[in-house]
């Protein structure tokens, strides 16, 4: 996904050396002030208040590429990875989150056993798809969900390879076997040149795109997962004096259009085409995208933020806003990577737009905030300027964050995550409910004193209506709770039931 640290993390870094000269554009904001939505209306019982606490969804993207995040090297044993991955999830609880993006698919490969993908490098240490004798992908979200966290499984759809020496590079030849572009190098195409080229799976090519759907799908249908997540990587980010070498699928497949357009038709498509395949199959799996926070600038659009940097309807040929608009997502987060009062790509500004653009479109505002980012000169060597965006995010009306990444929530640099754990994640919550899953809550569940007749993911409250405790199965361990409710796949809360001692 992302970059900073190593090849995922460069874009906003990117994006400064990318920006117009243009002049900042004006623009009439239209957003609500709203605080995050409650959740779904329960009935009161058991002598509780209905649901009080705002639903907020809390998580961290965990990189496997390049060993970002975890595992900490290739080539551990399994018994390694599953105790770090474990630390990882001491760590999400630490910090009261409910929700875990796990990098499942970095480069064309895969952490579970499919026929779509070999064997991911980064897991096994090695580049010759040898099965490691387990599922991580299983242990993965059953360790979740012992803990009551979400599971969205992150994808990169069209990388095939990372850049030599670390990964394959631009050479078919050096791929693991097993990899589809070995078997279609047909879908292939290198970008850029030189030493720094990878291969993508050309989405121009309408077969290379429904494999890389089926491959996604083989998770889905597979695997109990709660979300599908995709980052920012579609078509690559540009390069001076380089385009994407797509010429062949262009003359095949270009319809008349431009090559723009036609590139962001094949994006639309493949987004579009993959939710309604998710919703066929398990109608309750959520499906999100985490894009580069900046749509268009009012100087290119009137409609765009009143901002002057790379444009990713433009150079990277994705149209975030047709994504939400046509609701062919259940929740977007934005990549908002830059801090309170930048002149190129102001937070606040930012916030505002995307704000307006999810307003009345059933679609959930989550913001990637950009904790890699704290310690660096200038306002990220404030300890508080991750704080100060979360309570924007608070007052603007978004509903959660996901933060970047893992490892620099366990560096906690400057105090700024404990500072911001504390004013803002100081008590549980419940993630919010996809708009399309909102249902009528069910009966209050059967309870013996604290013990549930049937394990399932519960909530506890006081009697005020003050969310004491989250968990997952039959024991509801909620010192000074008063009532329980059951949630359903949907997250829908039931109606309570008393707790007795």
């Amino acid at each position: 996904m992302r970059a900073s640290i190593g090849p995922v993390r460069l874009v906003p870094l990117i994006v400064l050396a990318l920006v117009a000269a243009a002049t900042i554009g004006g623009g009439a904001w239209r957003w609500s002030g709203r605080a995050p939505a409650p959740s779904p209306a329960a009935a009161p019982g058991g002598g509780c208040a209905a649901p009080a606490t705002p639903r907020q969804l809390r998580g961290m993207w965990l990189t496997t590429v390049n060993n970002i995040d975890f595992p900490s090297r290739p080539g551990l044993s399994a018994a390694a990875v599953q105790a770090e991955y474990r630390r990882w999830l001491d760590l999400a609880q630490a910090q009261r989150h409910n929700a875990i993006f796990v990098h499942v698919r970095p480069s064309g490969d895969a952490l579970w056993p499919s026929t779509f993908a070999p064997w991911s490098e980064w897991l096994t240490g090695r580049r010759d798809n040898r099965d490691p004798g387990w599922d991580p992908l299983r242990f993965m979200i059953d360790e979740a969900h012992a803990r009551n966290l979400q599971f969205h499984a992150w994808f990169n759809p069209y990388r095939g390879s990372q850049p030599a020496p670390a990964g394959a590079g631009a050479s078919i030849a050096a791929l693991a076997p097993g990899h589809p572009l070995k078997a279609h190098p047909e879908w292939a195409v290198v970008h850029p040149k030189g030493k720094t080229g990878r291969l993508y799976f050309d989405p121009g090519q309408p077969a290379a795109r429904r494999f890389v759907e089926d491959s996604i799908l083989d998770a889905v249908t597979r695997y109990d997962l709660d979300g599908v997540h995709f980052d920012d990587f579609f078509y690559p980010y540009p390069k001076a004096g380089e385009d994407f070498g797509d010429d062949a699928s262009f003359a095949a497949h270009g319809g008349g259009l431009s090559r723009a357009d036609w590139r962001r038709a094949n994006v639309n498509t493949f987004v579009r085409e993959t939710g309604e395949r998710i919703r066929a199959v398990k109608p309750w799996v959520q499906y999100g995208i985490s894009p580069f926070g900046i749509w268009r600038n009012t100087s290119t659009d009137p409609e765009g933020s009143a901002t002057r940097g790379l444009q990713s309807h433009d150079a990277i040929y994705a149209d975030t806003r047709a994504w939400v608009r046509e609701r062919w997502l259940d929740y977007v987060v934005p990549q908002l990577y830059w801090h309170i009062g930048f002149d190129v790509a102001d937070y606040a500004t930012l916030l505002r737009w995307w704000t307006s653009t999810v307003e009345g479109t059933g679609v959930k505002l989550y913001i990637g905030q950009a904790d890699y980012r704290v310690g660096e000169k200038g306002p990220w060597s404030e300890p508080d300027q991750l704080t100060r965006q979360l309570a924007l995010n608070r007052e603007l009306g978004a509903e959660g964050s996901v933060h970047f990444s893992a490892k620099q929530i366990r560096a906690d640099r400057l105090g700024a995550v404990t500072r911001y754990r504390d004013a803002h994640y100081a008590a549980p919550a419940l993630p919010p409910v996809p708009a399309r899953l909102v249902a009528p809550p069910a009966a209050p569940p059967r309870l013996t004193g604290a013990t549930l007749a049937a394990p399932a993911p519960w909530a506890a409250y006081d009697a005020r209506g003050t969310l004491v405790a989250t968990g997952r199965g039959t024991a509801v361990d909620a010192p000074g709770a008063a009532c329980v409710r059951v949630l359903d796949r949907g997250g829908n809360e039931s109606a309570a039931a008393p707790l007795t001692p």
